[in-house]
C-alpha cells in the first residue's frame, strides 16, 4: 500500500478528508493537509497526527518528519467533488493547455455539468475539462 492510501485510510478513519499530500524530494518530509465539517482546530491536527505516528511505526514508513495542517483559506481544489461541495465561492483556476491564448482563470464556481467544472468570469461561463485543470485554490475572502 502506498503511503497517501495509508495515509487517506487513516485521515477518514478519523472522520476527516484527506485534502492534500505533499513529501519533500527525498521524501523525509510528509505534509498532511487535512478539512473536516466544521473546519479543523489545533487539536484535530495534534490527534490526526499522533494517529499517523504510530501508524507509520507499524507500516514501515520511513521519514524524517511529519506536519499536519488545516489547507488554509486559500484551499487547493484536487477532486472533482470539492469544485461541486464550493460552488459559489470565487476561485483561480490554471489549466494545462490553452483555452484561446489563455490558461489562467479567475471567477465564481458553478458546480459541474457533464463532468465539467463550470466558471463564471467577467467574460461569462466557461465549462473546463477536469483532466485539463492543472491548479485550482479558492480565493480567500477577508
Amino acid at each position: 500500500m502506498r503511503t497517501e492510501e495509508i495515509i487517506e485510510q487513516a485521515v477518514e478513519g478519523l472522520g476527516f478528508e484527506l485534502v492534500d499530500f505533499e513529501t519533500s524530494p527525498k521524501g523525509r518530509l510528509l505534509r498532511v493537509f487535512i478539512d473536516g465539517p466544521n473546519g479543523i482546530s489545533v487539536d484535530d491536527c495534534a490527534n490526526v497526527s499522533n494517529h499517523l505516528t504510530r501508524l507509520f511505526a507499524v507500516e514501515n514508513v520511513d521519514y524524517d518528519r511529519l506536519e499536519v495542517s488545516s489547507p488554509g483559506l486559500d484551499r487547493p481544489l484536487k477532486k472533482l467533488g470539492d469544485f461541486e461541495r464550493f460552488a459559489g465561492h470565487e476561485a483561480h483556476v490554471r489549466v494545462r493547455v490553452a483555452i484561446d491564448g489563455q490558461r489562467n482563470f479567475a471567477g465564481l464556481l458553478g458546480g459541474l455539468s457533464e463532468g465539467k467544472v463550470l466558471l463564471t468570469t467577467d467574460k461569462g461561463m466557461i465549462a473546463l475539462d477536469f483532466e485539463q485543470i492543472d491548479k485550482a485554490r479558492l480565493v480567500p475572502k477577508f
